[in-house]
């Protein structure tokens, strides 16, 4: 995966190789499949190509399909739905190998004033500086070196702050599977929001799908077979994907080998978005 920030603009630059047709590129990395996060992203940028910038990207609703390949090109095809007077509806095909692999719905909305409010953020969250890099508390926690999980996560700076097991930090009796991160892009991004939309899409699958293991004392890809299934966003308001967010996770409920999390994403104690994400934790047989 990208190492570095430079690595990971690269990677959402895609090409358009006919209207509505993008290829995109491949990221160096030891992964055996494609990281979920890496799909949704090139295919919001894909969709974002074929709307006016003056629409904002406020829901999308992703289907992983088939695992992607790492070795092998990637076509994003984006169908135009609708054109409405304040809303654009698309849709996007992710192809690999002649086979589908991942199906995207997006819908775009003009700026215009309404109703607002909001949760509030949750109080007392120490704030990142004084939390360990997430690369450092999974190489803690499986035995490998941090250096495994920089040369894939690189480009994301991921700060651990807790999680709801007993001596996790986080005691929520009302939800016995939480944890919290903070989150940012490891470098500055160009000043354009279907950028900073794409990378907080692609920081959102890190990390969401382990909220629904806390409870079970098990890691994902140590003794669990994990993989996304589906992944909805919903984008509120403005912000800027390299600088903090507070990404506050809880998993509702687990059950089949399924497991259901969602999550707040929170900068400068307002909230900015909603994620829900539903995939498979298996146990792996020892």
């Amino acid at each position: 995966m990208p190492q570095s920030i430079a690595a990971l603009i690269d990677l959402l630059d895609l090409e358009e190789i006919e209207v509505g047709l993008f290829r995109a590129r491949q990221p160096d990395t030891q992964l055996q499949r494609a990281f979920g996060g890496q799909v949704l992203a090139q295919a919001l940028i894909a969709a974002g190509r074929t709307v006016d910038p003056a629409r904002m990207l406020h829901s999308m609703h992703g289907y992983f399909l088939l695992p992607g390949r790492t070795d092998t090109t990637m076509v994003y095809d984006v169908e135009a739905i609708r054109d409405g007077r304040s809303f654009s509806s698309r849709r996007v095909v992710a192809r690999q190998g002649g086979q589908v692999i991942f199906y995207l719905s997006a819908s775009f909305h003009i700026a215009e004033e309404g109703f607002d409010h909001l949760d509030p953020i949750p109080e007392g969250v120490p704030g990142p500086d004084e939390c360990p890099r997430l690369s450092d508390v999974m190489a803690k926690a499986s035995g490998r070196t941090p250096d495994l999980w920089e040369h894939e996560w690189g480009a994301l700076d991921v700060r651990y702050i807790g999680d709801s097991r007993p001596g996790g930090g986080l005691v929520d009796p009302a939800h016995p599977a939480r944890t919290r991160v903070w989150v940012r892009a490891d470098g500055d991004l160009p000043d354009d929001h279907r950028i900073h939309q794409a990378v907080l899409a692609y920081a959102s699958d890190l990390t969401l799908l382990s909220a629904s293991t806390v409870p079970h004392g098990v890691l994902v890809g140590v003794n669990v077979q994990a993989a996304s299934i589906d992944h909805a966003m919903w984008f509120h308001r403005p912000f800027k994907a390299d600088q903090w967010l507070l990404y506050d996770q809880i998993s509702p409920t687990a059950s089949g080998a399924l497991g259901l999390s969602t999550g707040r994403l929170f900068q400068d104690g307002t909230l900015v978005s909603n994620v829900a994400q539903e995939g498979l934790i298996r146990p792996i047989a020892r």
